[in-house]
């Protein structure tokens, strides 16, 4: 059976910064890649790529749900991804995975899930500010990608260091061929 691995999308999410992780968990028969949505709808990124999800937040069924991934967006900071707030709590609470990246952090912040595991963001000045009740300063690593516990965050300007720390929690590469793939996407060297 497949793992399922559903990514949030939403008016202004930042597409690229799943872009390089989505087409590897895509090409993986390991692996179902669903892309949902609040009400299931047409949404389009902020480089104006329009994307119809295949689901909607309604159709996530948390024990049917392997990892929800968070890209960025400005919608986070002004609270208008709400919705998916309820599902991401109830993913931790099963001890399931969650990844964010960006502005996605900053909701992980203004819901306290980050202030007792190591985690990072675009800055912690950032998450104060759009976080006020923020109280994991002494958890955050300034490193542009971070796993703590089954919480992934990264900072915006990191696509390829959060597309690393995804694949190795649901284990789709082994190591050497992270390092490899990194290598490629990264400094684009390739090595046999």
């Amino acid at each position: 059976m497949s793992k399922k691995i559903c990514v949030f999308l939403f008016d202004g999410f930042s597409d690229w910064e799943i872009s390089y992780l989505t087409p590897e968990i895509n090409k993986s028969e390991e692996f179902d890649l669903v892309y949902f949505s609040d009400g299931g709808n047409i949404v389009t990124s902020m480089g104006g790529l329009q994307v119809k999800p295949s689901a909607s937040l309604s159709d996530m069924n948390i024990d049917e749900t392997d990892m929800v991934i968070l890209p960025g967006g400005t919608a986070w900071e002004s609270g208008n991804n709400n919705c998916v707030v309820q599902l991401v709590k109830d993913m931790i609470n099963k001890d399931k995975p969650v990844a964010a990246i960006c502005a996605a952090t900053a909701s992980l912040a203004q819901q306290g899930l980050l202030d007792n595991l190591e985690h990072t963001s675009n800055d912690i000045n950032y998450l104060k500010a759009v976080a006020p009740d923020y109280n994991g300063d002494k958890h955050y690593t300034g490193n542009l990608a971070t796993t703590g516990g089954n919480i992934i965050t990264a900072n915006g300007i990191a696509p390829i260091e959060f597309a690393c720390e995804v694949f190795r929690k649901v284990e789709l590469f082994d190591e050497a061929s992270i390092e490899k793939w990194y290598q490629l996407f990264k400094n684009g060297i390739w090595s046999e």
